[in-house]
């Protein structure tokens, strides 16, 4: 017997602005039949390709957590560089730049979401590919 991610939850301090802020730079959607709404404690929001998951829950405490969660993520469209100008357009903050750390085409972008929720922006699946085929 196994067990399997349901979802990843996020304490945060609005649930709602939070899940608005992430469904867009995932493209990820609400349940139509249940939408998150401002004040709502709970908002999960789902990526309507795989599933998952993403759980919002606010927390009463004016310090959240200090173990936070942690995603790393691949654009689906564009190379990392540009997805990392994006999400700082989004208004995601730039913590630690690691391109480049294991030679070049190498690395990822340590960046916070609003809150200070910390990702990872890693490198996209085309990006990968190219640099595989190249040996």
């Amino acid at each position: 017997m196994s067990v399997f991610v349901s979802h990843t939850t996020i304490d945060c301090h609005d649930a709602y602005n939070l899940s608005e802020w992430w469904r867009v730079v995932l493209d990820y959607e609400m349940n139509p039949d249940d939408p998150n709404e401002p004040g709502h404690e709970e908002c999960p929001i789902h990526d309507r390709e795989s599933g998952h998951t993403l759980l919002f829950i606010q927390v009463p405490d004016a310090e959240l957590p200090a173990k936070r969660i942690h995603l790393d993520v691949r654009p689906r469209e564009r190379p990392r560089d540009e997805e990392v100008d994006w999400l700082q357009q989004q208004g995601a903050t730039v913590v630690a730049d690691r391109r480049g750390i294991y030679g070049p085409g190498s690395g990822w972008v340590t960046m916070s979401d609003p809150e200070g929720n910390q990702f990872c922006v890693l490198r996209s699946p085309a990006e990968v590919a190219a640099q595989d085929a190249q040996g």
